[in-house]
């Protein structure tokens, strides 16, 4: 399996904010679903971040949708 194009780093002020979303659970089900799947991919974690595969056995989503959410994960990280 080939490197990971885009790694997901996530800063303080990101995680926390990703972690408000998934907690007060009154936003758009996929909006909840992508922050989950941002906070497991994050590698700046203890542990690093959790492999494609596991996240996507986890969320039952593909892991194609998963290489999405990191790229424009990482095109949005670099505008902001």
């Amino acid at each position: 399996m080939p490197a990971k194009r885009y790694k997901v780093t996530l800063r303080e002020e990101e995680r926390q904010k990703l972690e408000q979303i998934t907690k007060n659970g009154k936003s758009a089900a996929a909006k909840i679903n992508h922050a989950h799947i941002l906070l497991k991919a994050d590698e700046n974690q203890e542990e690093g971040g959790w492999k494609d595969q596991s996240i996507s056995d986890i969320f039952n989503i593909s892991i194609r949708t998963i290489e999405r959410l990191r790229q424009r994960f990482g095109y949005w990280s670099v505008k902001t």
